[in-house]
């Protein structure tokens, strides 16, 4: 079967040629005469894909990834690509879903645990946040802390154009962040989201078969950066309040979009809550550095609260270790340890659910006559 690899390549396809090898090979096998499409929208009522940088079009999806039956992390996401059959706009359905090369996810909200991907096969993940009130140090290592299955993180500072960008009491906060940063491989760059020279920095993350997701807060600069790279207005983009420089939600849904430079973007909603998963790893995070430092500690079950012989207290006395960022990275390990708890009980659960026999109706008296 043929393909237009370039037409591919515009919506992030990751391979040279046809069929793609390793883990995705087998499920390709499985289902001959189908062919690739990628998620450009998830909805309620079902899925828009694409094979191309045009329109998508809407899919028949199978019956098993309807609720309850499959976890929504196991459903399809936004970047997840797809075998289907049918012609385009024409009864077309969704046949399987290829195995992911990588996820953004987070702690779904509500009692029961669950988990909420963000986007699926992502090369680069881009952390944007305001230089005015919205430059938060400890929500920026929260979003990296949700970054992993080898995406780049990259930190996007909007706004450096405004009088806080410029000599802001957050200026001086942003450059020490961007050395801390830089310490453990992660990009931090200043931008002005609305001028094309500026953004001009991200481009090396965009080229043909890449692919990106924003991620940021509601009023950052996630849509004005994304109508900028995209050269023409595309998102919706709203104001900021004063008092805190938050905005409203204007970009409502997930959304992949093919962008002039060959790479493809897909543009997020605000998200206020950022719970960990559980299966996170700190020393595979910004958090690497305190993680191993840690283990220097004098007991291994060290609390790194007033127990002698902590080696994390002991750097901050010195002025190593920033206090607040030594808070942050105890409030993560605390809440991915919880997690990772609800996670194990909810499947200790659903395995007892599973192994109980099945009761048997009682059988009914005979009737008498």
């Amino acid at each position: 079967m043929s393909f237009n690899f370039t037409a591919l390549r515009a919506i992030g396809w990751p391979f040279e040629g046809w069929p793609p090898s390793g883990d995705w090979k087998p499920v390709i096998a499985a289902h001959p005469g189908s062919r690739p499409a990628r998620v450009i929208e998830q909805h309620r009522s079902g899925y828009i894909v694409a094979e191309h940088s045009g329109r998508g079009f809407r899919v028949e999806s199978l019956p098993e990834w309807q609720r309850p039956r499959l976890a929504p992390d196991a459903r399809p996401a936004v970047g997840d690509w797809l075998l289907i059959d049918g012609e385009a706009e024409h009864h077309a359905k969704a046949v399987a879903l290829l195995p992911r090369r990588s996820t953004i996810k987070r702690a779904a909200a509500g009692e029961h645990y669950g988990q909420q991907v963000i986007a699926a096969n992502i090369d680069t993940v881009f952390i944007v946040c305001g230089l005015d009130g919205d430059f938060n140090p400890r929500r920026i290592e929260r979003y990296l802390l949700l970054v992993r299955g080898g995406a780049q993180p990259v930190v996007v500072l909007t706004k450096a154009d405004t009088q806080d960008g410029v000599d802001g009491a957050n200026t001086t906060r942003a450059r020490a962040l961007a050395r801390e940063l830089d310490a453990q491989g992660v990009p931090v760059y200043a931008v002005n989201a609305r001028q094309r020279d500026s953004v001009a920095v991200l481009q090396r993350w965009l080229t043909p078969g890449q692919t990106a997701v924003v991620v940021g807060s509601s009023g950052a600069g996630k849509s004005t950066l994304t109508n900028t790279l995209l050269e023409r207005e595309y998102m919706k983009t709203g104001t900021v309040r004063a008092r805190d420089a938050r905005g409203r939600h204007t970009t409502t849904h997930r959304a992949l979009i093919a962008l002039p430079s060959g790479g493809c973007l897909i543009d997020t909603p605000g998200m206020r809550e950022l719970k960990p998963t559980g299966d996170e790893d700190l020393a595979e995070t910004s958090f690497a550095d305190l993680n191993a430092l840690a283990e220097q500690c004098r007991f291994r079950n060290c609390q790194h609260q007033q127990e002698p012989g902590c080696a994390l207290r002991a750097a901050v006395v010195v002025g190593t270790i920033d206090p607040a960022r030594l808070e942050n990275y105890l409030k993560l390990h605390g809440e991915i340890t919880g997690a990772a708890d609800r996670q194990s009980r909810q499947a200790s659960t659903q395995a007892k659910s599973q192994s109980r026999p099945a009761k048997r109706r009682p059988k009914s008296a005979p009737r008498r006559r």
